[in-house]
């Protein structure tokens, strides 16, 4: 039980650290809705889910790889972090001198507003462009620090990247206002280059957190080595690319979404559906974090207990626990999402309307979160047998269904195909994940019980949401039940574990 102990205190420390920040994160959406239109905002979501899959392109798999290297050569623990960080640093300079000279042309094929003018829109991929190289070169440090098992330390670098983000989003879009109305110390300045209302301040909020980031990574970049080793550096990439191959997919299915709304409809309404979309996806972040927070912790700790004995056994253990949690969650966000939607109601009457047409989307999306923790959860087999190609086969498989299916239904269903399709993509590589595990790494799930869960806590969101049409004393009454379930099917292991 020592184990399970250490596991999850583990998570609880990345999981409180992530929370706290994306807390602070999320609470940034109202203040968006409010400021932009669904079709301002449509530009910041399409613009993040470019990154996003950028994101994954310039880290290329090196986090897994690192953590995988360091359990493989534990006597050479200073020559991966250096070979790690060394590939990320070539894979950004490569990166910057193929974008920022053509920041143009980018601009141009990534553009979905015309209204906005075509210079503003260069600046945001400039912005973009800086943001994306500083934050990989962060990946490996970070990487270091969870290695070294200081979550304190991890989670308060990430914490304050959130802080400062949104101390910066709050004063340019709320304080330096009130400062230029009220005529105070710093107007007349403030009146020479202030904009109000650009959404440029928001991207450029997340390129002076990065860069405070970096700084605050300090220490763990000068514990780098000019130390090389080519052999080392070769057999890295091998196995990462799978990885980066199977991240890209993954991050397909998560933003590719947002980025063929903006291709596939009509000029004069993409935006403003993607706007609707992003906003509505904001609500389902805390099952993402839960399952963010899972994976910050769990895949260091897979690696470094795969050697026990009965490893197996505690990976099927944690599995069941984590779908009672992730199902607990689905259950209580669509129970409370009449007043979670107050998130997104824009600034007036007309503006809420708008946004909260896209509520019904918001079940489908977090079950689609569900399946995507579970899938997580299954990855440990190929990360921990090097056959990181099934990583890549399998995301694969769910890139296709998101391609080929966005294509064909959103041009008829818009962003409601959107979310149907990114639940189908999840759950196809839950599914794969499972099959093709349990033949190489066979591990014993309860698959009964953990089909019981996942089926009863889709049950309770359906009557919950449509046959009681999201109320929320009867929501919660459901919510109250599945607890009370979960709690006496596991009273016996729940028994064992305060006793110890």
């Amino acid at each position: 039980m020592s184990t399970a102990k250490k596991f999850a205190g583990q998570t609880a420390l990345y999981g409180l650290s992530t929370i706290a920040g994306r807390v602070l994160s999320f609470f940034l959406t109202p203040v968006y809705t409010r400021a932009y239109s669904a079709k301002v905002y449509g530009v910041f979501g399409n613009l993040y889910s470019y990154a996003s899959m950028l994101n994954a392109l310039l880290a290329f798999g090196m986090e897994t790889t690192f953590f995988r290297y360091l359990n493989k050569r534990p006597d050479d623990k200073q020559l991966v972090y250096n070979n790690a960080f060394g590939a990320i640093l070539s894979i950004s300079a490569v990166f910057l001198l193929l974008t920022f000279p053509f920041a143009g042309l980018i601009t141009g094929w990534i553009r979905i507003d015309s209204s906005t003018p075509f210079a503003e829109y260069i600046l945001y991929t400039k912005y973009f462009i800086g943001i994306l190289i500083i934050d990989a070169l962060c990946v490996i440090p970070f990487a270091k620090i969870r290695a070294d098992g200081r979550p304190g330390r991890y989670g308060l670098v990430k914490f304050l990247n959130i802080v400062i983000f949104v101390g910066l989003n709050l004063l340019f879009i709320y304080g330096f206002p009130l400062i230029v109305k009220y005529n105070l110390p710093g107007s007349a300045w403030l009146v020479t280059w202030y904009h109000k209302g650009w959404l440029g301040y928001v991207f450029l909020s997340n390129l002076i957190a990065s860069i405070a980031t970096m700084l605050m990574l300090l220490p763990e970049f000068l514990k780098l080595r000019p130390k090389f080793s080519r052999e080392l550096f070769v057999e890295m990439l091998v196995y990462s690319w799978p990885v980066l191959v199977a991240n890209i997919s993954y991050l397909v299915n998560e933003n590719l979404d947002k980025i063929l709304l903006g291709k596939l409809l009509p000029v004069n309404e993409s935006a403003t559906q993607v706007g609707i979309y992003t906003a509505c996806a904001k609500i389902s972040i805390f099952l993402s974090i839960f399952v963010n927070a899972f994976r910050l912790g769990a895949e260091p700790f897979f690696f470094s207990h795969a050697k026990n004995k009965n490893a197996k056994q505690t990976y099927a253990r944690i599995m069941t626990y984590f779908i009672i949690a992730v199902c607990l969650i689905f259950v209580a966000l669509v129970a409370n999402i009449d007043i979670l939607k107050y998130f997104i109601k824009g600034k007036d009457a007309t503006q809420a309307a708008v946004y909260w047409s896209g509520i019904k989307v918001i079940p489908v999306l977090l079950f689609g979160y569900v399946s995507l923790g579970i899938y997580m959860n299954l990855s440990v087999w190929y990360k921990l047998t090097d056959q990181t190609k099934y990583g890549l086969y399998i995301s694969g498989v769910g890139a296709l269904v998101t391609i080929v299916l966005n294509v064909i239904f959103i041009p008829s269903y818009g962003y409601i195909a959107s979310a149907w399709i990114s639940l189908t993509a999840y759950s196809s590589m839950m599914v794969l994940s499972y099959i093709w595990g349990q033949k190489n790494y066979p591990i014993p799930y309860d698959i009964k019980k953990n089909l019981a869960y996942i089926i009863i806590s889709a049950a309770l969101v359906y009557l919950s949401f449509t046959i009681f049409k999201r109320n929320i004393f009867i929501g919660n009454g459901l919510l109250i039940l599945f607890v009370l379930g979960a709690v006496y099917n596991e009273r016996k292991e729940l028994k064992a574990i305060f006793n110890r």
